[in-house]
């Protein structure tokens, strides 16, 4: 038997210290959280009319977006009209069916959004779709 100064005899150490596994987990949930709030953010801000009938939407094979400053979004990156047309030619080119869902902010002039839907129309595009926010319809009782 091993004696100490204190008296003590040496014990092995049966028990798990989880003290450094809880430290570690924080750790990463902080820097999770910290880095969360960067992955969200690179969106395009658009504020959709609402409207109480709309269908649910449809997956669209082009996504295009018109801010109210006339900013033009095709799936994300932003575009001229002429590299709009170009994409979607190469898209029929590829595949007869072309879908197209088009949001614009509601504070968007009306003639924007028909020229932009009258562009879509003009390179063969049959099939597109409003995007709009949802709300409840209001009731007449």
């Amino acid at each position: 038997m091993v004696v100490r100064l204190g008296g003590e005899a040496d014990e092995a150490i049966t028990d798990i210290n989880i003290t450094p596994f809880v430290d570690i987990i924080l750790v990463v949930l902080i820097i999770f959280m910290v880095t969360a709030t960067y992955i969200v953010a690179p969106s395009i801000k658009v504020n959709l009319p609402d409207a109480a009938t709309g269908d649910e939407g449809q997956e669209s094979s082009l996504g295009l977006t018109l801010l109210s400053d006339g900013t033009l979004y095709l799936n994300g990156e932003i575009v001229t009209e002429a590299r709009l047309r170009e994409v979607i030619r190469s898209e029929r080119a590829r595949d007869q069916e072309v879908v197209c869902l088009v949001a614009a902010d509601r504070d968007t002039r009306h003639g924007e959004v028909v020229h932009l839907l009258d562009v879509v129309r003009q390179e063969g595009v049959a099939r597109f779709a409003i995007n709009i926010e949802p709300v409840e319809a209001p009731s007449d009782r």
